[in-house]
């Protein structure tokens, strides 16, 4: 030992408390494990560290060091004192010599150490002799925790074909010993199954793959890791966990046909759409990795197509085009399926594509005829004589037997009336002339059937043009008021006219205007074609008189421009009409009118004269009548305010509960006693002047309530209490009574009937057959 160290050594224990724990039998002078302190009075405690083992199962106390003072003159003079966590429960001390035991199992992993508190006193004098020291009991690990996977189960994904060392996933165990102190905590993973695929690093748990795996072989592999402590040596704890690694899927295989080749057939009536058969390649991939699209190769695509059902990955392959057994009867075509998505990885392992024969014979069917076209555009001249014909149609039958067709006109009836068809030959001719100014174009349908069976037929479209032939001359387009002024000047227009035709002309209408032959010589109007299917009327001569002459009836000669021309000479009539200084047509036109209707102006005054009269005759016979419509009925309503009946009585209480039934009241009859009749001709008189009365008589009504009242008052089931009472009542018979003589008591051979004459025409007839039967 060379100065320095012994230098070095002399500072530490100076620094050091006086005290002095000797451990076991260890003497102070172990220099490993005790240090020797010296107080600067020359006394102080002699201390090395003290361990306890844990889990260490205890009969009788157990030593674990000892406290001595260098003041200990081994005479029982002083007193050790222990103090501080445990002390007299786990550890205690033999207060003679300063000897700790420990009195119970200990468990490290619940407290790792003990912190306590020693002192030496004068059992004499109870004082210290040393200051109190504080020391640290340690107790010592052992193995006696198994490591344990906390994270687990575990599951790890890796893509298949990886190359060898991916790296899976990690696993990680922990252990509840003390991991500094020996290789109690130190664990070791080893690999217990999953040779040859996988590996485990030792002192990671990090799991890497082996050889590059196949997805398609086996996709999952259940890895059991194990761990164990005390890196592995005679007597280690170990546990294990299970990992289950999935590998994912990539694309490295290939789609491949289940065939080489593929037979199908198809009806040479199928329509276009129709599946003819399914075609599979399978592909041992998953998911988007085995999606897959379908083509066809080749001459036959234009006739055959496929398409990719996404759900099943089958190739559906579908009749793009009609096919005809007659025409081709075997298709060959070639269907190549390649990957949807591919991996650049694994394209020098070949194309991802494969190809398949698919061979499809077309079935013979009993076909309806077809037609040389399908839309067939004819066309006749109008005016063509029954019997023209205008075209022909041609179905055949598509079969090898050529079986005969039949033609015939189809739907409308009135298409019927005006074609007709050749069964045999498909000939189309006219039944009757045509006009293209009521139809141009006619449509029929031709229907083309099988003599040997009806049910297999077709049917053509026909449209049929009418041409247009120069059969209709122009005419004026409307009737034309044209008027002219009796103070009207030569060379004034007097009306601007025009044409139509009804007729089509290709190069559009031209309409040539002139004067009749027979109006050549005309003196009072001439006509000048404008060149632009227009004519202008002009006068030739100054002042009309439409005394003399009030119309004037111009022919007019129009001719068109078809081939061959056609001409129509059209009459124009001119009305001569007095106008004011300012040549007003209004005034013309009204004077014509009136001329038109055969009245003057005063007759036209007079007629409008007597209108307005009947009017107003009219409205007064309305209002007259209004009047006494209303008269009457003002004076009832006078004469029904008497007519309310009051009653003052006073009620029954409650037992009168029965309601009054005045139907008794209004179906009574009114009994009057006979009067003797008066004399028949003052009676007349009398009632002929009441009946120009207006109301019903006032006395006979009184009479009738005044009854009426009295039966009320007298009528045991009359209400008591007061009420309304309504009566109706239409009066005793006629004012004017009868006139016959039938049942009279006189005879009327005296009587005088000249007063009928006094009663108005209404009675004239009546007065006439009395005087004249009196004159007899």
């Amino acid at each position: 030992m060379n100065c320095s160290t012994l230098l070095s050594l002399m500072l530490m224990l100076i620094q050091l408390w006086p005290f002095s724990l000797s451990m076991g039998n260890h003497s102070a002078q172990n220099t490993d494990q005790s240090f020797t302190a010296v107080g600067r009075v020359k006394r102080g405690w002699v201390w090395e560290p003290l361990f306890v083992t844990e889990e260490q199962t205890l009969t009788v106390p157990v030593y674990v060091g000892q406290l001595k003072s260098d003041l200990d003159k081994q005479n029982g003079n002083l007193k050790y004192i222990l103090t501080g966590e445990g002390a007299g429960s786990i550890f205690i001390i033999d207060e003679n010599n300063g000897k700790i035991y420990v009195t119970q199992k200990l468990d490290r992993e619940e407290k790792p150490y003990y912190t306590l508190r020693a002192q030496a006193i004068n059992r004499s004098t109870q004082l210290p002799v040393e200051p109190e020291s504080e020391f640290i009991i340690k107790v010592r690990d052992v193995n006696d925790h198994e490591p344990q996977f906390l994270d687990g189960p575990y599951e790890a994904t890796v893509p298949e074909m990886s190359p060898e060392g991916t790296s899976v996933t990690q696993v990680t165990a922990v252990d509840g010993d003390d991991p500094s102190y020996g290789n109690n905590a130190r664990l070791l993973y080893s690999l217990v199954q999953g040779q040859p695929y996988f590996s485990v690093e030792p002192k990671t748990g990090v799991i890497r793959m082996a050889p590059q795996m196949d997805r398609e072989t086996k996709d999952q592999y259940l890895v059991i890791i194990q761990a164990k402590d005390m890196v592995g040596q005679a007597g280690a704890f170990s546990t294990t966990a299970t990992v289950t690694i999935n590998l994912s899927d990539i694309n490295d295989n290939p789609p491949k046909f289940q065939q080489r080749l593929y037979y199908m057939n198809v009806s040479e009536e199928a329509p276009v759409g129709t599946t003819v058969g399914k075609v599979f390649a399978e592909d041992s991939d998953i998911g988007e990795n085995a999606a897959m699209n379908y083509f066809i190769e080749g001459d036959n695509s234009d006739v055959f197509d496929i398409i990719t059902n996404n759900e099943t990955q089958e190739g559906i392959i579908l009749l793009k085009k009609r096919v005809d057994y007659e025409s081709k009867r075997r298709y060959s075509i070639l269907a190549k399926v390649v990957n949807r998505y591919i991996d650049d990885r694994f394209l020098k392992e070949g194309p991802f594509e494969d190809k398949t024969t698919v061979k499809i014979n077309v079935q013979n069917a009993d076909e309806p005829p077809v037609f040389t076209l399908e839309n067939y555009v004819m066309e006749i001249p109008e005016g063509a004589v029954s019997g023209s014909l205008v075209g022909a149609v041609t179905a055949r039958d598509p079969d090898n037997d050529d079986c005969p067709v039949r033609y015939s006109i189809v739907h409308r009836m009135q298409l019927k009336r005006l074609f007709s068809i050749n069964e045999h030959n498909g000939t189309i001719i006219t039944t009757k002339p045509l006009d293209r100014e009521i139809a141009s174009w006619h449509n029929i349908t031709v229907k083309a059937t099988e003599t040997r069976n009806p049910e297999k037929n077709s049917e053509a479209n026909v449209y049929i043009q009418v041409l247009d032939v120069n059969d209709h001359a122009p005419e004026f387009p409307k009737y034309y008021e044209t008027f002219v002024c009796e103070n009207a000047v030569s060379g004034q227009l007097i009306q601007t006219i025009t044409a139509v035709d009804q007729d089509d002309s290709a190069e559009g209408h031209h309409f040539y205007f002139s004067l009749a032959q027979e109006a050549t010589n005309n003196s009072y109007f001439t006509v000048k074609d404008n060149q632009d299917n227009t004519a202008g009327i002009f006068t030739t001569k100054s002042g009309f008189k439409r005394r003399e002459q009030v119309f004037f009836y111009l022919p007019i000669l129009i001719q068109d421009n078809g081939t061959p021309p056609l001409t129509s000479t059209n009459t124009l009539t001119i009305i001569v009409c007095d106008c004011d200084t300012k040549v007003n047509t209004f005034y013309c036109r009204y004077g014509a009118f009136m001329y038109s209707m055969g009245l003057s102006t005063e007759a036209l005054v007079a007629v409008l004269a007597c209108i307005l009269i009947l009017l107003v005759f009219f409205l007064a016979i309305v209002a007259i009548r209004q009047q006494r419509k209303k008269s009457p009925f003002l004076e009832k309503i006078e004469e029904f305010r008497e007519n309310i009946v009051r009653y003052d009585d006073e009620g029954g209480g409650e037992e009168d509960t029965e309601a009054f039934d005045i139907s008794a009241l209004r179906t009574r009859t009114v009994m009057r006693t006979h009067k003797p009749r008066k004399k028949v001709t003052t009676e007349i008189h009398s009632l002929y002047r009441q009946s120009l009365q207006v109301g019903p008589d006032s006395a006979v009504f009184r009479q009738f309530i005044s009854e009426k009242l009295e039966e009320a008052n007298t009528d045991p089931s009359a209400p008591p209490y007061d009420s309304l009472q309504t009566y109706a009542f239409e009066g005793t018979g006629s004012l004017a009574g009868s006139l016959s003589s039938l049942g009279s008591n006189m005879s009327d051979a005296d009587q005088s009937y000249d007063y009928l004459t006094d009663w108005g025409p209404h009675f004239k007839q009546l007065a006439g057959m009395y005087t004249s039967h009196r004159s007899v």
